[in-house]
């Protein structure tokens, strides 16, 4: 027994140090004489392959859809490219999409969510901003924010749906600051209660039409304090497959904290549905209201349009103070990561409720292409088109 474990052990030895790929002969004599003679031809060893950049790519994104947020304190994916929008026209945009636990041993609330973006386009345009949803243990209590720093040249057609279809294009240049934060907490099942702030600078300069603005400034500011009451049984709030939402939201913007020169208030109602139809298809509904008092300033009328609502016509073409919106999607899973989507919509703006005017309705439709950069998070290409107008928009997160 002894000879035989030092016979193996000698082969172990032996055999380690011979070169791979090439027969070696060794001979192993024994203590007491007896000779092994033995031809060995080692194995080549296996030597890690260094990677192209192409590769390094591919298996970046690859693995960026794997939930690891109950392994990692943060879980986040960069990407980039070419953007286009008819506001903003062709530029070039960085983002990053991060999901996070607050407790990572509770598996039954969703995930938090932050995106971070910045994007600078050929017309001299350029913007930076963050957003997100901090979802405190259980979806007791959440944090939601936005904040943006926007540069741009604008168009200008005036206020009012007829100034917006048929006056003159104006430009101007724009300065925006805009901030909003939302903390709500639970009160009964899926039922939310919270307060607002919100806080809006904007200053446009070089008006080519200044009589557009109708002898109001061309700076503002304003802080806003409100009161949100929602009711949320959305399953995963940047991408929901299932589940109700249904918000109401009162600011009112003191006359001292800004340049105004008086208190202004804003009302905005938003309802939204997300039901499955069928394998990998989700239909998605979207209302939108928002209502301003008179005398609100420009920069802070609804403005229909841009990414969200009414996708295709140039962001502010139509302003007013009030404005009520509906799309209605349908969202389809194609192929792994890839996905589409269909949607039909309609949106006016108007001066008053008593000035609604039904014949004044634009309509909104579009097809979208998705890509999914995280887990249900998603890059989206939307095509939209509107009442003489039609547009690309690429974005991050569903527009609703």
């Amino acid at each position: 027994m002894l000879r035989r474990s030092a016979l193996l052990a000698l082969l172990t030895l032996c055999t380690g140090a011979l070169s791979p790929g090439v027969a070696q002969e060794a001979e192993i004599r024994l203590h007491d004489g007896d000779t092994i003679r033995y031809t060995y031809t080692p194995l080549p060893q296996d030597t890690p392959q260094k990677k192209s950049f192409i590769r390094r790519i591919v298996d970046y994104f690859g693995e960026s859809t794997t939930d690891r947020t109950f392994e990692k304190k943060i879980d986040f994916t960069f990407a980039g490219g070419p953007s286009y929008s008819k506001t903003t026209s062709l530029g070039i945009g960085v983002l990053a999409a991060g999901l996070y636990r607050l407790d990572r041993t509770d598996s039954i609330t969703s995930p938090s969510d932050v995106s971070l973006y910045a994007n600078v386009s050929i017309t001299g345009f350029y913007s930076v901003g963050i957003s997100g949803n901090n979802i405190f243990a259980r979806n007791r209590q959440r944090f939601s924010y936005s904040m943006e720093f926007i540069s741009a040249p604008r168009d200008f057609w005036g206020i009012g749906y007829e100034n917006g279809l048929n006056n003159e294009i104006s430009t101007y240049s724009e300065k925006r600051i805009k901030i909003d934060l939302r903390y709500l907490r639970e009160i009964l099942p899926h039922t939310y209660i919270g307060g607002v702030v919100n806080f809006d600078y904007t200053r446009g300069i070089r008006f080519s039409k200044p009589e557009y603005l109708n002898g109001e400034n061309s700076q503002y500011t304003a802080t806003g304090l409100g009161a949100i009451a929602e009711y949320d049984s959305r399953d995963f709030i940047p991408n929901p497959f299932k589940g109700v939402y249904v918000s109401l939201r009162e600011t009112v913007f003191p006359k001292g904290l800004g340049n105004c020169d008086r208190t202004l208030w804003q009302t905005t109602f938003t309802a939204d549905a997300y039901q499955r139809v069928w394998k990998d298809c989700i239909l998605a509904a979207d209302l939108y209201a928002e209502f301003n008092s008179t005398g609100t300033p420009w920069p802070m009328l609804a403005r229909l349009g841009d990414n969200q609502r009414m996708r295709g016509y140039y962001l502010g073409r139509f302003t007013d103070n009030n404005m009520i919106t509906l799309q209605v999607e349908l969202r389809q899973r194609i192929w792994r990561r890839i996905g589409g989507v269909i949607w039909g919509g309609a949106g006016n703006v108007f001066p008053s409720l008593p000035e609604f005017d039904w014949g004044k309705t634009l309509p909104n439709y579009g097809i979208g292409l998705r890509w999914e950069l995280k887990k249900r998070v998603n890059v989206r290409l939307d095509y939209g088109f509107g009442k003489k107008t039609n547009s690309f928009l690429l974005n991050i997160n569903e527009a609703f």
